[in-house]
């Protein structure tokens, strides 16, 4: 397989409403570490000496302590150092993101017979969607079964798959299962949806012809959705509270 056709996934590290932590800021961190200067970091990994400062400053506020120890030198450089702590950030997300690529590589072997099936979906975005539950009940058929994951609080997802699915999956009520949603699938307070999920929107990217927002929900986890000019939400601003509806069937599970 190709490498513009394998699997990828992004992990982004999140708590509560501070700033989301991802690949980037972690390549920041490491490039610090290298060359002891956050200024001659921005230049390495191509941010903006202020892009830089937020990302040390969003890194350090995620953490119970420092991931960055720097003295202020202005654009010329200023010395900085990796904290312990920062450097066991590095070490952790690494081993994360193996483990991420690892599950998706099992997940691609798992579901072969559906494999055209996610292709069409696109994983790579609906990898952005993924949230980690708890199945708490399966109703079936013989044919089809709707599997309700229970993600914390009172939050939980029904998704729509084969009973053969649930079958070669290994799932079962109390077995750990993780969402896989496509971002697009995710409506704002319009349409069908076996899956309606309050939150409060916390971020917006736009262009002219299409909107990424995420929105907040309980329990720490949150969702990304897609939006276009023609949505009813189109114009839905960062702060407001919306239902996201999601139909069963656009429910991907996978398993570790």
């Amino acid at each position: 397989m190709s490498d513009d056709t394998a699997f990828t996934a992004s992990l982004i590290l999140k708590r509560g409403g501070l700033a989301r932590v991802g690949l980037e800021r972690i390549a920041l961190l490491e490039a610090v570490a290298r060359l002891g200067s956050i200024s001659a970091a921005a230049k390495q990994v191509g941010l903006s000496y202020k892009g830089a400062w937020d990302g040390v400053q969003a890194l350090n506020n995620l953490f119970d302590s420092p991931l960055v120890s720097a003295a202020p030198g202005g654009r010329s450089g200023g010395a900085a150092e990796v904290t312990a702590r920062g450097q066991a950030v590095i070490r952790a997300f690494r081993a994360a993101e193996r483990e991420v690529g690892a599950a998706l590589t099992r997940l691609e072997a798992d579901l072969s017979g559906d494999a055209e099936m996610l292709w069409s979906l696109g994983l790579r975005t609906s990898a952005r969607n993924a949230l980690r539950g708890v199945v708490s009940e399966i109703q079936g058929d013989g044919v089809t079964a709707t599997v309700i994951l229970a993600l914390g609080g009172d939050l939980s997802l029904r998704a729509s798959i084969t009973q053969r699915s649930v079958e070669d999956l290994g799932l079962a009520p109390g077995r750990a299962a993780i969402a896989l949603i496509k971002s697009s699938f995710v409506r704002i307070a319009e349409g069908d949806g076996e899956n309606r999920l309050s939150g409060e929107i916390v971020d917006r990217d736009d262009t002219e012809t299409s909107a990424e927002i995420m929105i907040d929900l309980s329990a720490g986890k949150s969702l990304t959705a897609t939006l276009r000019p023609s949505d009813a939400a189109w114009s839905t601003p960062v702060g407001a509270k919306v239902e996201a509806r999601i139909a069963a069937s656009d429910v991907i599970l996978a398993v570790d």
